[in-house]
């Protein structure tokens, strides 16, 4: 376990940090990368074994409620099973992104019914916005420009998302924007991806790690006020 840098930046054994942000951002590459610096685990969402995931992008409409209940019963059993562990998780995507951009996106679209979200909003209230369901001590939402999160997408190369109309991206672009800026669960670092290039200068680990440092000092001193 590499606890030294941990010891550095103050970073609790324990402490859970999801990563957030747009399709093709970088969440997996920054998710490696602090669980290596920190010596944690990590949680990665798991698109090759989603049964939904790839008829969804061929269909919106006949798929979106599916490919959301899937999502929310994965992710609640992995949000249970970091806890379960004791922390010390770096987690790839929120489940509050389903809800807040997502589902919420596919209603408003016309591709969910109105008694299909209904029944997901439902659901998700009742399983993870209670008291007995833990949350994250940080979440790090990366951020880029429109250009950049096209031109990642174009390089991950996914068929899927290649396909996909950009009107659909811009669309979630702006719906993302939205929802961090209004977002209040658990503390938030905004991170913005020009600040570091974890492929080409790995060291730049280390101004991450001293931004969530401060970010947890003011979350820790919010709790004792």
């Amino acid at each position: 376990m590499n606890s030294k840098l941990r010891e550095k930046y103050n970073i609790p054994a324990d402490a859970v940090i999801t990563i957030g942000g747009m399709v093709g951002i970088g969440k997996s590459t920054i998710t490696n990368g602090l669980a290596d610096s920190l010596g944690f685990r990590t949680s990665l969402e798991k698109v090759d074994t989603n049964p939904y995931l790839d008829k969804f992008y061929h269909d919106f409409e006949r798929w979106s409620f599916h490919l959301q209940i899937y999502f929310l019963a994965e992710r609640f059993k992995e949000q249970k099973k970091i806890f379960q562990y004791g922390g010390g998780f770096i987690q790839d995507r929120s489940i509050y992104e389903d809800t807040g951009i997502f589902a919420k996106m596919h209603f408003e679209k016309g591709t969910m019914s109105p008694t299909d979200y209904e029944t997901y909003s439902s659901l998700f209230d009742a399983m993870v916005m209670t008291p007995f369901f833990p949350h994250p001590d940080l979440l790090i939402y990366l951020e880029g420009s429109f250009e950049q999160v096209l031109e990642r997408i174009r390089l991950r190369g996914r068929e899927m998302e290649q396909q996909t109309p950009i009107e659909y991206w811009e669309e979630m672009y702006e719906r993302y924007t939205n929802w961090i800026n209004n977002f209040t669960i658990c503390p938030v670092l905004r991170l913005s991806i020009d600040e570091y290039d974890l492929l080409n200068e790995p060291e730049s680990i280390e101004r991450i790690l001293s931004k969530i440092d401060k970010q947890l000092e003011v979350a820790r001193t919010a709790k004792i006020r």
